[in-house]
């Protein structure tokens, strides 16, 4: 699809790259105060306290409900989520500082995450027609914000519905590293600069920078390969950095969707980092402080020291779904003819001390009660409670749904072609601990729990070695546990921080994974068919599409040959499959084909 840029180069005013410059706001009520204390004879300097919120990962998050479970959020440590409660807290922050001296950003992840945005993007699409206002647009633009970095997840319903997106948002999508493929130019307006008026003195003039994530070109493959490219956020702030301050900015802010860890769940399958918040700001000089996504966790406050001028750079990020408010309090002293930042603090509030705003709840709530019903349609119905409870660390017929689907998927896309005579078999992770398929009446609700991302079937070409070797990496998820060492099931798994989706079953063979054992050499009595895997055997191998694409970073299956692929959502084909067979019976899906072991010894 080609990239439409109007919107873009419409707004273009100040540069070739095609950024838009804010108005310059009204002029506060009490907004530069003088220095006490100054020496005689000397005109105190004027100073100004700037405040700069930001959210990150809010997924679709605009109230305070668990579509999963058809009831209000809720955690065991008290939090809250949604746009609604992140509303009533800019609201008091505004009151505080004055509205005309607060920025209000966002660091990506936004429209994918929930049945809200799911229902928007694919049921009744913001890109129909005379469709809808996609909520998370009627939201943000409601609450006033100034501007959003691009996101990983706003490439996941490809491009024409994020382009639908950013043409619905009274704000800026950035991404100066979101390349057109072919010219190299940004697609996406890389910064946004807006002018705050002093009462007695010149404006300050910040610019807000948005930086996504590189990992698009691998999770997104689909949908950007050939369109955009997106090189690391070091380089593109580098480059932008500089032409930001050339043009007057007195205070540089990053707003960008990538953590600060430093790491990459890609391996080296990207000669950039995933994670490179740190890394921007201890490499680039001329930033002031950086609002962090992607990662899903809490930084409250993070300096980082920039190597080349030893200042202090302030890192924050808020927690996801819309739970926290990071605020970066920035205080500036007109000093020398110009505006210079004396300091930086940054800080969270949490949204579980604050109600809903009324003004979001009544915009919204006919979208979210159009969802609710969609969600609580009954499909089929359960002969037993399935759960992923202990599926991390065993084999749950849960799980065994999801590639039973996938597998009659795949077995019947490729039934008239070369590829019919081989054998199918399939991967699933557990990404839930606490999905539930209820006996009785089965909903899309339970469903979508179960499966709570919205990747798509793609069937690849294996050998016998090449999955057994894919099996190995995936049994580093667990932690090496001696044969009479106690085991704690919640200090079994994710070693290394590796996440709970990125550990994979794989149907179809029958293997054990003997965890008293080193990396690598794991996977002990691996069968197809009852006897040893032949190392040249090949298989299809039916994968969802982050896998296929290179995430997670195991071995083989990104380079293996693709043999078909389709747009329908897996969590889709879930409910097809059920809704066909009316009855859900662990018997038509059910099998036991790993199990953990210590030197042979099952655990459980």
């Amino acid at each position: 699809m080609p990239l439409n840029r109007r919107k873009f180069l419409e707004k273009s005013a100040v540069t070739g790259a095609g950024v838009a410059l804010a108005s310059a706001v009204g002029a506060p009520a009490a907004q530069a105060s003088e220095a006490a204390g100054s020496k005689k004879g000397r005109k105190p300097a004027k100073r100004y306290s700037l405040t700069v919120m930001g959210t990150t990962d809010l997924h679709g998050h605009v109230f305070n409900w668990d579509y999963f479970k058809d009831a209000e959020y809720t955690d065991a440590k008290g939090n809250a989520q949604g746009l609604s409660r992140i509303s009533t807290l800019v609201n008091q922050v505004r009151a505080e500082k004055g509205r005309c001296n607060t920025l209000l950003l966002d660091a990506g992840d936004t429209i994918q995450g929930t049945p809200l945005t799911y229902y928007y993007a694919k049921v009744d699409p913001i890109t129909a027609p005379g469709g809808p206002v996609h909520p998370m647009a009627a939201a943000m633009n409601a609450i006033g914000y100034d501007a959003v970095a691009l996101g990983n997840h706003e490439f996941n319903y490809g491009i024409e519905t994020l382009r639908k997106f950013e043409e619905q948002c009274d704000f800026p999508l950035l991404g100066a590293n979101a390349l057109d493929a072919k010219t190299l130019k940004p697609a996406f307006p890389p910064y946004f600069i807006k002018k705050f008026h002093v009462a007695g003195g010149p404006p300050v003039k910040v610019a807000v920078l948005g930086l996504t994530n590189p990992g698009i070109a691998i999770w997104d493959k689909a949908y950007v390969e050939g369109k955009l490219t997106f090189p690391g956020l070091e380089e593109q702030a580098a480059k932008w950095v500089p032409k930001l301050r050339s043009m007057g900015a007195d205070v540089v802010i990053v707003s960008a969707h990538s953590g600060s860890s430093g790491t990459s769940s890609y391996g080296d399958q990207l000669p950039y980092v995933e994670n490179s918040a740190a890394l921007v700001a201890q490499q680039v000089p001329g930033i002031d402080a950086i609002l962090v996504g992607h990662a899903h966790v809490e930084i409250p406050e993070l300096k980082v020291t920039n190597t080349a001028t030893g200042k202090t750079v302030v890192l924050s990020e808020p927690l996801a779904y819309a739970e926290r408010l990071s605020l970066f309090d920035i205080e500036l002293v007109f000093e020398k003819g110009k505006w210079t930042v004396e300091s930086v603090a940054a800080s969270v509030l949490n949204s579980a001390s604050v109600a809903d705003d009324p003004k979001i709840t009544k915009l919204l709530k006919d979208d979210h009660d159009v969802v609710v019903e969609y969600v609580n349609q009954v499909v089929g119905t359960a002969t037993q409670t399935l759960t992923t409870v202990e599926a991390r660390y065993k084999d749950a017929p849960i799980i065994d749904l999801i590639t039973k689907v996938q597998e009659d998927v795949v077995k019947a896309a490729l039934a008239s072609t070369e590829y019919a005579s081989l054998p199918v078999i399939a991967q699933a992770s557990p990404f839930s601990r606490t999905s539930e398929i209820p006996a009785g009446e089965v909903t899309i609700r339970d469903l979508s729990s179960l499966y709570v991302y919205d990747n798509t079937l793609v069937a690849k070409l294996l050998t016998g070695a090449q999955l057994k070797a894919y099996l190995e990496y995936s049994a580093e998820y667990f932690v090496q546990t001696a044969a009479d060492a106690v085991v704690d099931v919640e200090k079994l798994t994710n070693a290394n921080n590796r996440p709970d989706y990125n550990y994979d079953y794989v149907s179809g063979l029958s293997y054990d994974i003997d965890i008293a054992q080193a990396v690598g050499s794991r996977i002990r009595n691996l069968t197809y068919n009852g006897a040893a895997l032949d190392d040249a055997q090949r298989f299809v191998f039916a994968v969802n599409n982050y896998r296929a694409n290179g995430g997670g970073a195991f071995p083989h299956v990104a380079s293996a040959t693709e043999v078909w692929s389709e747009s329908t959502e897996i969590r889709t084909r879930i409910a097809e499959w059920v809704t066909a067979k009316g009855v859900l019976d662990p018997a038509d899906f059910a099998s036991v084909d790993w199990k953990l072991t210590r030197n042979g010894t099952p655990v459980f």
